[in-house]
């Protein structure tokens, strides 16, 4: 069984048949992520979610031709579950591959932070604040798909990506990862990973003469 919002935010709860269907994509919200098929026996149109596919990484367009299966929530809605483009297989290797290398990605960021405050004239705050910030990332974003999923009041997105900027990426991408939580959304993946290499970016300028003088310029100021 799996959980998704409709775009009334209603969560539903579906039942997976076991008949593999055929079918096109007959329309794609890409901001929403969501659309229809239309099978290919003919009938009528089919809900999909963009978290129905196995492969999230490729964006669904219209007239992809896909494979699926019905499913059904409570009150008897049909939609499509377990869904994956022609010719692809339906697998979860890749995906997982992506998640570790993103988790991977953040823990070598935090390592280098680590050996660069063991180093003489280093930044000293620099690993507790990207250690705090991403804890309370992660707990913001913890707490936004508990509000999705009750279809109560949100956190923006806005906030999100300023968490990141500020140092709470890596713990943004555990979250993605572990709670499966704004992890394809394609608008605000792509602000979301300018917010990253601007921190990091940042981050390696505050270790050239110019970043340090400046960041004692304002040390010293208060």
């Amino acid at each position: 069984m799996t959980w998704w919002a409709y775009p009334d935010n209603t969560d539903v709860k579906f039942k997976m048949s076991k008949k593999l269907i055929k079918g096109k994509i007959a329309s794609w919200n890409q901001s929403k992520g969501f659309g229809f098929i239309m099978p290919s026996d003919g009938g009528n149109r089919i809900f999909v979610h963009i978290r129905a596919f196995t492969h999230r990484m490729q964006q669904p367009k219209v007239n992809d031709v896909v494979s699926y299966f019905i499913s059904t929530d409570h009150h008897g809605r049909p939609c499509a579950n377990k869904v994956s483009k022609a010719g692809v297989k339906f697998s979860k290797t890749n995906q997982e591959n992506n998640h570790s290398r993103f988790t991977i990605g953040a823990t070598l960021f935090l390592i280098i932070v680590v050996i660069s405050a063991l180093m003489e004239n280093a930044l000293p705050f620099a690993l507790p604040l990207y250690l705090a910030v991403s804890l309370l990332t992660f707990m913001v974003y913890a707490m936004d798909k508990s509000a999705a999923r009750r279809g109560t009041w949100r956190t923006p997105e806005s906030t999100l990506h300023l968490l990141a900027i500020v140092g709470g990426w890596p713990g943004a991408i555990v979250a993605q990862q572990t709670l499966r939580h704004k992890s394809q959304k394609q608008p605000f993946r792509f602000v979301f990973w300018l917010t990253a290499v601007t921190n990091i970016g940042v981050f390696i300028w505050l270790h050239t003469p110019a970043g340090t003088t400046a960041l004692s310029a304002v040390i010293n100021r208060h």
